[in-house]
């Protein structure tokens, strides 16, 4: 077979466009209007000019459109064509209106193809080519200064930006590539800020890199601004700008106000007057009408254009229907929004089979692991570009044969059109004309504008998504189906299994936002690592970033508290981050090892083939063994907690600090649980190490490591196990003690916790919800209070020494009830359902018999008790009435503010209970990873990096992010599999419901789903049988 005759204007590496338009599907471009042709040149945001050829009674759409073709751009629509018209002012070409009107002498315009729309979240952008273009873009922005912001921003940014050109660092190279680029205004003062940050990107892609710069640009104030200079009534000069929340006002470069969309009802202008009417409010300090004065008429339209496009690409669902045509007069602007919204965009992205075509990076010098064949590896030093070369037929097309970048090429639309027999990958729509009866736009503030907002679900990062990949395998070829006469050939460099290493990061360590076929699935199964192991190693991987999180919670973030703040003495200062931060600092170089050890094992490098990699065991081994030397810290870790406690009630300064730390989003657990992490983690290496073992083969490569580095972390274990028991008892108590009220010496001597929950408690007004609290000393019952702190009130204390329990349903006539009987008081108790009656039952008798044979236990919690002790029985106290309530009523609005989602809240709320069992297992049970999820009414899925501990879920955009967006507690949930008729045809899904609260999560693979669905058990249902111990059983009372 004859290679076919290249098309000029095709992008490097490029296949031919046969099937890629900004159409609907199956729809052809629109054909040329009859006339004389004329060449517009189009310059990219690679500074390469591209010259089309069109008729001059064309239509814009049809020149954008060609350029979409021709860069092969699925999400075209964030793309607008930008040129100087002849008032010298900078306008977006309208896709409506003939080429000709708007362009005057087209042989001496440029139009410029850039960034039209910013999305607030570039996890939105679901396509590498997409995200390399808004990278072109943010580097364009920096380096003209548009993109303002301070040196560090600036510093990291170019950062970023020439590792994706260079590569690694090497000081040489940097310095070359620093001085013949002008990356930033002021860039010689940066040089160190640069080369230090470019350091710490080693074995960043380029793709990694253009994530990484849109996921810093995006936080900056002036990402996708472009200031439109104006007065205010005044004459105070101000700027405005439009962004997808609204519209901006800016003083110079600070932002001084904004107008949200959703209180805007009208946009308008006359002559120079730009007018936003706002919805009444009657809180609103600004008038109805606002005015700002422009420099002229066709800067007021320029600017009230855009607005009226911003709006309705993000706040509409489909574009604004055109209104009929007026029959005799119109009055105002013909100008409307034509195109996709951005939810059209995202939802046929989200439903389209489109492919990945590997395209060409100008400015960077890196070669592309998808550029294996051997014409392209031999040129590799003359023609550094990262590129992809296919074989058609017998010859190959290397990027050293491909045409030189700065070139204009002609591309006939007549060539296009012929070729083009079907478009399966849209972005805009087709165009129906109509004209406004005035220059005036409603503005979309309803419930459906807000509705899109809070609905429009966003497919968030995925660990196992192949969407930002450009690689092609022959796999992915044939699963998506032929577009071309001629079916792409793999190079013979690649892998046996037939992948290609992607430029993206791996799954594994990928943030990019995408949203997954099924195809797409199961090429993602064929391309990367489907071993237990492996995803047994990724646990690893995935909990050891939460760990470095929660460990970041005490080094940085309680650091910077303590440190505006003298309330803490100076040697616990010293003690708290003198131990921790050794800690945090080996996690932190264990977590790179991790994470580079899974990257070589997913096959981002030849030594996959070998297998050197695939084992994880010899870095546990090594790793563990350093561990050791910081068994000291361990140790010194639960007495800091000792300390930190001792000086919290000794300071009335110091506790108010950590409250008020603990409200904090960062906090999203209480402090002193971040206090026992580093002990908690053992445990969960202990238990990876055991899942490895029993998955390898005696014969395995890596089976001698894991199992000597399981050797290891379960002597240490053992040896802090005894620590770790009573660390947990006695943050319990801490933990409880700031949710009771009436019973101040919660944390004594020998008292240990056993459960806790829900009861309702037979009273002479009949059956009221109670709170019990069982200790293996003292069961107390309280009621919740009434004001901002929702403390616990403390009502009863039943000492254990010398009760009886016994069952009496028949005798008081209500289901599933008990009776406790004590020296002084005998109450009549009854549970939510027969198994929680169980629970409750069982745990009371042996807290009964722990209570009798243990004349006087003691912990080592002396220091923590007051000298003058009252004993139990000497503080007991049985006075409930409504004079009682109103009392702690009135003491507790003295009371400071309390977090009302703890355990004891939930288990109120939920009418359960846990134990101290459960507590325990919650521990071990932790775990981390991506997750999809998927409402119970809704169509699609979101990424979320979800983490379990506290028998809740926290839920994160990304693992990077420092605290969570959302919680899920899981007391009193169901988890199941979803049902046929419930229409999730996904593998790996299952469903959690409490109610009608129904919420579908997905994994990435079996074991995943195993591990999530183990954990999530363990929440959901509270111990069915209490563990029978005595006082001495290490493994619950040391």
């Amino acid at each position: 077979m004859g290679e076919p005759e290249p098309r000029p204007g095709l992008r490097l590496g490029a296949q031919e466009s046969m099937g890629i338009s900004t159409l609907e599907p199956g729809q052809r471009p629109p054909t040329m209007p009859p006339g004389r042709h004329v060449s517009i040149k189009v310059q990219m945001l690679d500074d390469t000019e591209e010259v089309f050829e069109i008729s001059q009674r064309a239509p814009g759409k049809i020149l954008f459109d060609l350029v979409c073709i021709h860069l092969n751009l699925i999400e075209g629509d964030y793309f607008g064509m930008e040129f100087q018209d002849h008032r010298k002012m900078r306008v977006w070409l309208d896709l409506l209106k003939p080429i000709m009107k708007q362009i005057r002498r087209p042989r001496h315009t440029v139009l410029k193809f850039v960034v039209k729309f910013f999305p607030p979240d570039h996890t939105q952008l679901l396509d590498e080519l997409t995200r390399y273009l808004f990278a072109l873009q943010i580097k364009q922005d920096l380096a003209t200064g548009k993109l303002i912001c301070n040196d560090g921003s600036a510093a990291l940014l170019v950062s970023h930006i020439v590792q994706s050109e260079i590569g690694d660092f090497d000081e040489s190279q940097n310095r070359q590539q620093l001085l013949k680029n002008k990356y930033v205004p002021d860039q010689e003062a940066l040089m160190d800020k640069i080369n230090e940050f470019h350091r710490q990107h080693l074995g960043q892609t380029p793709a990694e890199s253009d994530f990484q710069l849109l996921e810093i640009a995006r936080r900056l104030e002036m990402y996708g601004i472009r200031l439109h200079p104006a007065k205010d009534r005044e004459g105070t000069k101000i700027n405005l700008a439009v962004a997808h929340t609204g519209i901006l006002v800016f003083q110079g470069h600070t932002k001084i106000n904004s107008f949200n969309w959703s209180k805007v009802r009208k946009l308008s202008f006359k002559r120079k007057r730009f007018l936003i009417k706002l919805r009444s409010d009657m809180n609103s300090t600004y008038q109805d009408t606002l005015e700002f004065l422009m420099a002229s008429r066709d800067c007021c339209k320029v600017f009230w254009k855009i607005c009226v496009e911003y709006h309705a690409f993000f706040r509409l669902f489909e574009e604004p229907k055109p209104k009929p045509k007026p029959v005799l007069f119109s009055r105002g602007s013909s100008f409307r929004f034509s195109g996709r919204t951005q939810k059209q965009v995202l939802d046929y992205v989200k439903d389209s089979e489109f492919r990945k075509i590997p395209f060409e990076r100008k400015h960077s010098k890196i070669r592309s692991n998808t550029s294996l064949s051997p014409q392209s590896i031999e040129h590799k030093s003359e023609v550094p570009k990262q590129s992809a070369s296919y074989t058609y037929g017998d010859k190959t097309d290397s990027p050293a044969e491909s045409p030189r970048h700065i070139k204009e090429t002609i591309v006939c639309m007549e060539n296009v059109v012929g070729q083009q027999q079907q478009s399966p990958s849209s972005l805009k729509s087709c165009q129906e004309d109509r004209r406004l009866e005035s220059t005036e736009h409603e503005v979309d503030g309803d419930v459906q504008g807000k509705t899109h907002l809070m609905k429009q679900q966003v497919e968030l990062p995925s660990t196992g998504s192949l969407t930002n990949s450009p690689r092609l395998s022959e796999a992915s070829v044939n699963s998506q189906g032929p577009q071309t006469t001629h079916r792409p050939i793999l190079s013979p460099n690649l892998s046996p299994d037939g992948r290609q290493p992607s430029p993206l990061t791996s799954p594994l360590l990928n943030d990019a936002g995408c949203v997954r076929t099924d195809d797409e699935d199961e090429v993602r199964r064929k391309r990367f690592p489907t071993d237990k192991a492996y995803f047994i190693a990724k646990e690893l991987l995935t909990t050891e970033r939460t760990y470095l999180k929660d460990l970041e919670v005490i080094t940085i973030f309680f650091q910077k508290a303590v440190a505006k703040d003298e309330a803490m003495p100076e040697t616990l200062r010293n003690a708290i981050f003198c131990n921790t931060d050794p800690l945090y600092k080996f996690h932190t170089g264990f977590l790179k090892e991790v994470e580079q050890r899974l990257a070589l094992w997913e096959g981002r490098s030849n030594a996959h083939i070998k297998g050197d990699y695939q084992r994880i065991g010899d870095v546990m081994l090594k790793n563990i063994q350093a561990i050791k030397q910081l068994t000291v810290n361990l140790q010194r870790n639960s007495e800091v907690l000792l300390e930190l406690e001792k000086a919290i009630k000794a300071s009335r300064k110091l506790e108010v600090m950590c409250r008020d730390f603990e409200l904090q989003k960062v906090c999203y657990l209480p402090l002193n649980i971040f206090f026992l992490r580093p002990l908690h983690r053992l445990m969960h290496y202990k238990q990876i190490l055991e899942r490895l073992c029993k998955h390898y083969a005696p014969d395995h490569v890596d089976f001698r490591d894991s199992r000597a580095a399981l050797a290891e972390i379960s002597e240490i274990a053992a040896q802090l196990h005894g620590t770790m028991i009573k660390m947990e008892n006695f943050q319990k108590l801490l933990e409880l003690k700031k949710d009771l009220i009436g019973f101040d010496e919660l944390v004594i001597p020998g008292r240990e916790f056993i459960r806790l929950g829900c009861l309702s408690k037979l009273s002479g007004k009949g059956l009221q919800q109670r709170m019990f609290f069982l200790f293996n000393d003292v069961l107390l019952y309280t009621s919740r209070g009434m004001t901002a702190t929702n403390q616990f009130k403390v009502h009863g204390q039943l000492p254990l020494f010398g009760m009886t329990i016994r069952e009496n349903e028949d005798e008081w006539g209500v289901q599933h009830s008990f009776t406790l009987y004590g020296h002084r008081q005998t109450v009549v108790v009854t549970a939510s359902s027969a198994s929680e009656k169980s629970k409750w039952m069982e745990d009371i008798k042996m807290a009964i018999d722990l209570a009798e044979k243990c004349s006087g236990p003691t912990l080592e919690l002396s220091a923590m008790s007051s000298p003058d002790n009252k004993s139990t029985e000497e503080s007991i106290v049985d006075q409930e009435s409504e004079d009682d309530l109103s009392a702690s009523r009135t003491s507790l609005e003295r009371q400071p503010p309390h977090r009302g989602n703890t355990t004891v809240h939930v288990c109120w709320h939920r009418n359960t209970s846990v134990s101290m069992v459960d507590f325990s297992i919650a521990v071990e049970n932790q775990l981390s990873g991506n997750l999809l999820r998927k409402f119970k009414n809704s169509n699609g899925w979101q990424k979320l990096w979800v983490v379990f501990t506290n028998f809740s879920l926290f839920f994160y955009k990304t693992h990077q992010d420092d605290f969570p967006l959302a919680s899920l507690p899981l007391l009193g949930y169901s988890v199941t599999i979803p049902s046929e008729t419930e229409n999730i045809h996904k593998d790996y899904v299952f469903k959690l419901h409490f109610k009608s609260h129904v919420y579908y999560f997905r994994s990435e693979s079996e074991y995943t789903f195993e591990r999530w669905m183990e954990v999530i058990r363990s929440a959901t249902s509270s111990a069915s049988r209490a563990r029978i111990l005595s006082h001495k059983d290490p493994h619950m009372y040391g």
